[in-house]
């Protein structure tokens, strides 16, 4: 199972970036997709998360700004991110938990992408 992600980029203070991530492979169900990030220097952190029904987890420093969404049939999570800060900076990996045909679980992460937030 790959996640391929899409989007990030270089952003103003108060601009808007569009991320996306697609999972594709041998999966039977896909279950809880989020997004994380790593800061030079700091711990990975998770920034959304959302579940098969639409239930949401957002990082505080987060909460109001970013809104991330997921198209089950298209195995795809996309988190919105507004009003973006330099804080924001980081390098964003998407997560996609699963199982596959064998009913085992995985979670798989996919490669990381740039957002740089600076004028």
């Amino acid at each position: 199972v790959q996640l391929q992600a899409f989007g990030g980029g270089l952003a103003q203070p108060g601009g808007s970036l569009g991320l996306s991530c697609v999972a594709s492979g041998s999966i039977f169900r896909l279950d809880a997709m989020g997004w994380y990030r790593q800061a030079p220097g700091k711990q990975r952190e998770l920034v959304a998360a959302i579940t098969t029904v639409g239930s949401t987890n957002y990082a505080d420093s987060v909460k109001d700004r970013f809104t991330i969404s997921r198209d089950n049939a298209k195995n795809t999570v996309y988190p919105q991110m507004n009003s973006l800060k330099p804080e924001d900076t980081a390098v964003y990996y998407c997560n996609a938990d699963y199982t596959n045909y064998s009913g085992n679980k995985y979670s798989n992460w996919g490669q990381g992408t740039q957002v740089t937030v600076s004028s």
